[in-house]
Parts: C-alpha cells; sequence; structure tokens
C-alpha cells in the first residue's frame, strides 16, 4: 500500500517495495521484476484516478512521449536480465539527485522556455529535446524504476504543463505505459515470484488509488513539496546506503 501511494503522487514506490522484497529473500534481479509487476496494477488504478486532471489536448501533446515510452522500456527490461543489480544501485543516488534538483527548480525552466517559444504550444526542437530524455527516462524504467516519476514530473514541466494535478496524471499515464513493457518482459523471462507479488499487488492497487485521490485534493504547491520532499529523502537514503554504510 505504502509503494502504491508513493507511486500515484510522486513515483518512487519501487524504493518500498524492492527493499522489502531483497528482506524476505528475494534475489535482487527478481526483486526488481517482482516489484514492478505487483506494483503496475496500483500505477494503472492511480491513472483511473486522474482521469479527471486529463484532457484530449494534454494526451495529444505527449503522444511522442508515450510512444518513445513502449520503445525504452522494451532495452531498459531486457538489460535488467542480462546485468547485475549491483552495478545500477551506485547510479541510483546520483539519478535521484538530478532528478529532485530538477523538478524543485523547473517552475523557474518552465518561466523561461515559455518566455521564448510561439503562443502556439512548444516548439519542435523542445517536443524532440524533451522526447529523447524521455527515452532515457523509458530505459530506466525498464532496469529499475523507482524515482522515474521526479524524472517525468521535470519533462512535462518543460513541456509547458504547469497544473501538477495534470502533471501527476500523465506522469502515471506514462509510467502505466512503461511499466507494461516491462511486466510483459519480465513474466515471459520467469523472473517473477509470484507468491510475493500477488500479495503486494492487492496493496499496491489500492494504495495507488487511494492516493491519487488523496493527492487531488491537496493544493498544488503542497503536492509539489510533497514531491521534493519524497525525492530528497530517496536521494539522502541512498547516498547512505550505496557510500556510507559499513
Amino acid at each position: 500500500m505504502a509503494g502504491g501511494i508513493v507511486n500515484s503522487v510522486a513515483g518512487g514506490g519501487g524504493f518500498i517495495a524492492f527493499p522489502s522484497l531483497l528482506f524476505s529473500g528475494v534475489p535482487s534481479i527478481n526483486a526488481n521484476a517482482t516489484g514492478t509487476v505487483a506494483l503496475w496494477p496500483g500505477t494503472l488504478a492511480s491513472t483511473g484516478a486522474y482521469r479527471k486532471a486529463l484532457s484530449a489536448e494534454l494526451f495529444k501533446r505527449i503522444l511522442p512521449l508515450i510512444i518513445i515510452t513502449f520503445l525504452g522500456s522494451i532495452v531498459g527490461s531486457v538489460l535488467l536480465l542480462k546485468t547485475r543489480q549491483a552495478t545500477f544501485d551506485k547510479m541510483i543516488p546520483w539519478l535521484l539527485l538530478g532528478a529532485t534538483l530538477l523538478f524543485t527548480f523547473s517552475g523557474k525552466v518552465t518561466f523561461w522556455i515559455n518566455r521564448h517559444h510561439s503562443e502556439g504550444g512548444p516548439s519542435t526542437m523542445r517536443v524532440i529535446g524533451v522526447t529523447l530524455l524521455q527515452a532515457c527516462a523509458a530505459v530506466y524504467i525498464g532496469y529499475f524504476g523507482a524515482g522515474v516519476g521526479i524524472v517525468m514530473l521535470a519533462l512535462l514541466a518543460m513541456m509547458g504543463i504547469e497544473n501538477i494535478h495534470s502533471m501527476n496524471g500523465l506522469k502515471t499515464l506514462l509510467a502505466t505505459c512503461g511499466n507494461a513493457v516491462a511486466v510483459t518482459v519480465f513474466i515471459v523471462a520467469r523472473a517473477v515470484f509470484w507468491p510475493q507479488a500477488l500479495v503486494m499487488i492487492f496493496g499496491g492497487a489500492l494504495g495507488g488509488y487511494v492516493g491519487a485521490w488523496y493527492a487531488q485534493k491537496m493544493d498544488p504547491k503542497s503536492v509539489r513539496y510533497v514531491v521534493i520532499t519524497i525525492g530528497c529523502s530517496m536521494t539522502a537514503y541512498f547516498f547512505w546506503r550505496v557510500y556510507l554504510r559499513g
């Protein structure tokens, strides 16, 4: 439930589900795959909860991001099954630090960008640039995924989307698309520990819907502060875990 709630607000539910599976004795690669499968229904439920914050115009604007998310997630999930978890663990704190800083200052970035593009919407070059960055995020979704919501929130801000509820809804939609691909790859590769996954699916789905519903009742500034707090907390924890512990 906690992982589903965190995913629906800012992403990063994997930082709760993944360690829990490790503590239960699941090997790291299988824990990653199992956590992805377990949290995906919650992400899907969150997308439904955000339906009122979405629109056809917003969907059209991020269509390139949706397409590249499917493709990038295939690459990431296949790479996960061919690499060691320890290698990627050392990258996680730095990725989270950069993403958190980017989102924290995304308002100023968006203000500057909006002064340098036409009123018709994002320029072609900006869409191409954000799409390429989303491709990297999509590979990360398939590879590990935890905390990627913060990255996507920052990219959506660069697309000129400023309403935090719409951003959360679109971020959740992109995560749902990417994880759908990863889930399929992990199931086909038989990397999932199903007893643990089935228990977590129920809690993740419930937490995802409740979290998305509650987040939309909050003041937009409060939600942004929650997102930044989660990002800072996850960054600090994984710097300690990777570089300072022991």
